[in-house]
């Protein structure tokens, strides 16, 4: 056999051995460490993760506690921060850090994140304001949603639990939060969702003979509202703050004593350039004793707090070099809150015990197994000729070695969804396989090596036609956020794909190699 002319054998060998490299061999064995350790949840002869249906554990489904008015009509010379005070002072219980405006190409927006407000409470307050809408609804933005899966994604990231996922899961117009973490209960669980860092931002500055000082100007509740990562009309991201009247004032006095107000303070911090010791008129952004971010006094924001302007007003911009540092930084300011609390009491908080997920996982590779022999017996009945029926069924498999290699590369932690994804994928590639054979030897025993290539091109404008079908009909699936469904969708289509663009070509140089004149 001529690796020239066979190269997709030889690209389907590649693919195995790659996937055999990524399902068994020791993470770190290579790079002779692992930075991501502690996501090594599993003991087994492989390196695949498994999600909570196979290794148990604690699944939240739960919607997010908010009211929102849309398409907001604010008054001209309305701060937000007044708006925010405005809605607040007029709903019991409600603080101004529970209020937050959003603007986006759809209109305007407030948001109100408390289990207790209801949309006559909001309806009410934006009416003695004086502030305009057209829609109160029960529920938050998209915008705060997706924060909510960004931070809880983080905190998981951080905790070094894997197999760990969160998502928006939609029915309707109900939308809903669910968080999935394999070997975790519902106490820890609880403790993950909830629990926050400690934050504070630390005026750094030179106090002569090349000593630097610290001073903390700014705590967790100096903040009023944290904003989420936006862009100004010249593309440069930015969080929004605002600050307690109190924290203004303490802000302002650093601010003026310590020099960073001055023309040799504006702009003066040279961190990450230099170490965080030294850096220069820094204000650093700490979480847990860590340095997260740095940045210096702004030219706008200097003079206002000279003339006491920033006071009446306190809110400023915390400017970013891109929108993955801006929106990390939005997490670390909120040290880990949620922007809203999940409802848990209106939504279902689920546990699977480890040793029901050790059944599951035992059922699975039974199915997978019965599978295999349930095909390979259909196959040799169909046929009877070993040359077309063994090759047909090691390539069937080799796409499912395949699959499993990518997902143990990427660490995808396997659910029943994803199972079953792995059983249609064996049921239609011997569909597919079957096909070509059925076309090749429809005329009978074939010699000629033009005469199969012909023969096999027609079967495989079928099988295309078949793959752009199923990818087609599986894609809103694969996108959509429908939970369980979605993970059966994406291993489909996967497998579609390598089967047509590996697979099935490679199978056709096989059987041209057995069954043509050499």
């Amino acid at each position: 056999m001529s690796l020239r002319k066979q190269w997709r054998v030889g690209l389907l060998v590649l693919l195995l051995l790659g996937s055999a490299f990524a399902l068994f061999v020791p993470p770190g064995t290579v790079s002779g460490g692992n930075d991501n350790a502690a996501l090594s949840n599993e003991t087994g002869p492989t390196n695949l993760k498994y999600g909570l249906e196979l290794a148990g554990g604690t699944r939240i489904r739960a919607p997010v506690n908010g009211v929102t008015a849309e398409n907001v009509k604010i008054p001209n010379g309305t701060g937000q921060a007044a708006v925010q005070n405005a809605v607040a002072g007029n709903i019991s219980g409600v603080e101004q850090s529970d209020v937050m405006i959003r603007s986006s190409q759809s209109g305007v927006t407030i948001e109100v994140f408390t289990e207790n407000a209801t949309t006559g409470q909001l309806k009410s307050a934006l009416d003695n304001a004086g502030i305009g809408y057209e829609k109160v609804r029960e529920g938050v933005t998209e915008q705060t949603r997706s924060e909510i899966v960004r931070t809880l994604s983080d905190k998981i990231s951080k905790s070094g639990l894997a197999g760990g996922r969160v998502q928006q899961v939609s029915s309707g117009d109900d939308h809903f939060i669910q968080i999935e973490m394999p070997n975790t209960n519902q106490s820890q669980m609880n403790d993950l969702v909830t629990e926050r860092g400690k934050v504070s931002v630390v005026a750094h500055y030179p106090t002569g003979n090349n000593s630097y000082n610290n001073t903390t100007v700014l705590e967790q509740d100096s903040f009023t509202s944290i904003g989420q990562a936006e862009q100004d009309p010249n593309g440069n991201p930015y969080i929004s703050v605002t600050l307690t009247p109190e924290a203004a004032n303490e802000f302002v006095r650093v601010m003026k004593e310590r020099g960073f107000t001055s023309r040799q303070g504006i702009g003066a911090c040279s961190y990450p350039e230099t170490n965080a010791s030294q850096g220069g008129y820094c204000l650093y952004t700490v979480v847990d004793d860590r340095v997260v971010y740095g940045a210096s006094m702004g030219a706008d924001l200097a003079p206002s707090i000279q003339s006491g302007e920033f006071e009446q007003q306190p809110t400023f911009r915390m400017l970013t070099t891109n929108m993955s540092e801006a929106r990390r930084l939005q997490i670390n300011l909120r040290a880990g809150a949620l922007p809203a609390a999940l409802d848990t009491q209106e939504g279902t908080t689920t546990y699977l015990a480890p040793s029901l997920a050790t059944e599951f996982k035992t059922y699975s590779l039974i199915a997978g197994i019965a599978a295999v022999f349930a095909v390979s017996g259909t196959v040799f009945v169909r046929y009877g000729k070993k040359e077309v029926a063994l090759p047909m069924i090691v390539t069937a498999l080799s796409e499912v070695v395949i699959l499993l290699g990518f997902a143990a590369a990427v660490e995808l932690p396997l659910d029943l969804s994803h199972i079953a994804g792995f059983i249609a994928v064996i049921g239609t590639g011997v569909d597919d396989l079957i096909i070509i054979a059925d076309e090749v030897m429809s005329e009978g025993d074939v010699h000629s090596s033009r005469v199969f290539q012909s023969r096999f091109r027609k079967a495989f404008w079928v099988i295309g036609a078949a793959a752009a079908t199923t990818i087609i009909a599986m894609s809103p699936l694969a996108v959509l956020s429908l939970g369980d469904l979605q993970g059966f969708a994406i291993i489909t289509i996967l497998g579609v794909l390598i089967g047509v663009l590996v697979t099935r070509p490679a199978y056709g140089d096989i059987l041209r190699y057995l069954l043509t004149d050499k």
